[in-house]
């Protein structure tokens, strides 16, 4: 048995809600132990080395908020906060080229949108009242009230037609919920609405890294180890008690509190079963099912989009793309709630990204697509559909153990944000304790 009679803490996963827990609890002064399965931070935020370019690329393009306070703190404790780069503009390109600019405006918020709306193109005059009528009510509308039903039901009670729908509701919602307007809980989808895009002027700010994502983790070792603790890379959880951590090497490593933040579909696979028998949080942890992202890294012979640092592409199956270096010759395509793309080859990847990209930026169709590597995530995020607020846990229950995760109570869908949230609820359960 290993116990040196020197750990404060024990935190199983390193992926941002592990992190967060660990940078505040080492902030106070206590000795954590990070025990993390990969040999790298980040969990699903994360990078890898590609073995065929031997560049480093994100798993996915991950976007931070001006409303997401939490993580932006996190980022602040580990030094990174000035390696994102921040627009408040929103490039919205539609088949043929056309481009709409979407940015705050003059007036206060939650108006300070209208104007550049009223001026965008995608959307016919019909349309912007519609969206008009939609967003008067999802200002008064209490989101816990909708958790049952879908947002595609709620748009619907509207008055919100099918086209506006495609073109400007599911890019937002599907990008933050990673689910489609009809399955997702219209109470997830709300909540993006009201504190993401109305709650200030500021809230809907694009920061997107200017690093590989696991740069931004560089200094976590420094600030634990400065606090007497450790992380310890490519450390397997095998089991989790209320007191001690066993891993798949057989050590067994004890302290006076014990974090779990691993995926939510690990959970129960490591948790001692007397604790899950005691413990109601672990009852039904089984019942979050999953939602897939796919992440594809563009190169192009020359530049393709050079004059946007991102952009929508209206009404297409490719939702986003982020331009990855200064010349344009690098774009990094999303598609959420990716279900139909899961089965497709990475030829055949290529071949539908690069058909939208050609679409909605015509005047660089002749550039030669010449490398392309799809990143599929098939657990990329937990499926926040209607029903489900009810089933996630609170950080702390009948046992000992700490729960952090993204899938927790934090009333924000599975976000870097929420994760981040976890993490600072997790370390002051246990400061308080």
């Amino acid at each position: 048995m290993e116990s040196d009679g020197k750990t404060d803490v024990l935190i199983a996963g390193g992926g941002i809600a592990g992190l967060a827990t660990a940078v505040h609890l080492a902030g106070a002064g206590a000795r954590v132990v990070v025990l993390e399965t990969r040999k790298k931070l980040g969990g699903r935020a994360t990078s890898f080395t590609d073995s065929r370019s031997g560049r480093v690329l994100d798993n996915c393009q991950h976007v931070v908020l001006g409303c997401c306070t939490s993580y932006l703190g996190l980022l602040d404790r580990l030094g990174a906060k000035d390696k994102i780069r921040w627009t408040r503009e929103q490039y919205w390109v539609e088949e043929g080229g056309r481009v709409s600019i979407v940015r705050p405006g003059v007036l206060p918020a939650p108006a300070h949108f209208v104007g550049s709306v009223l001026r965008a193109s995608f959307l016919s005059a019909g349309e912007k009242l519609q969206l008009a009528r939609a967003g008067a009510k999802i200002l008064r509308t209490e989101r816990n009230k909708w958790a049952g039903r879908t947002f595609g039901e709620f748009l619907r009670s509207c008055g919100q037609g099918e086209r506006i729908v495609r073109r400007f509701w599911a890019p937002v919602v599907v990008s933050a919920c990673n689910l489609e307007v009809d399955r997702v809980a219209a109470s997830s989808a709300l909540q993006v609405f009201q504190e993401g895009f109305f709650a200030s002027r500021s809230a809907a700010d694009m920061g997107v890294p200017s690093v590989p994502l696991v740069e931004l983790y560089a200094r976590a070792e420094d600030l634990i180890g400065r606090a007497g603790g450790r992380i310890e890379l490519g450390a397997g959880v095998e089991r989790l008690g209320e007191r001690s951590i066993t891993t798949t090497d057989g050590r067994v490593l004890e302290a006076g509190r014990v974090v779990c933040a691993l995926p939510v579909e690990r959970v129960t696979r490591v948790v001692d079963a007397d604790v899950r028998e005691r413990d109601s949080r672990f009852a039904r942890l089984g019942e979050f099912s999953h939602s897939p992202i796919l992440g594809v890294h563009l190169t192009f012979d020359r530049p393709v989009m050079a004059e946007w640092p991102h952009a929508v592409l209206v009404d297409r199956a490719t939702q986003w793309l982020f331009r990855k270096d200064e010349a344009g010759r690098q774009l990094h395509a999303v598609i959420s709630a990716a279900d139909a793309w899961m089965g497709l080859s990475e030829e055949q990847i290529g071949e539908a990204v690069l058909r939208d990209v050609r679409a909605c930026l015509p005047r660089h169709a002749d550039a030669a697509l010449v490398e392309v590597r799809a990143v599929k995530e098939k657990l990329a995020t937990w499926a926040p559909l209607p029903g489900m607020d009810a089933l996630r846990p609170a950080s702390h229950g009948e046992s000992r153990i700490v729960l952090a995760g993204d899938y927790t109570a934090t009333g924000w869908p599975a976000t870097m944000e929420g994760a981040a949230r976890s993490g600072q609820t997790a370390a002051g359960v246990i400061l308080r304790s």
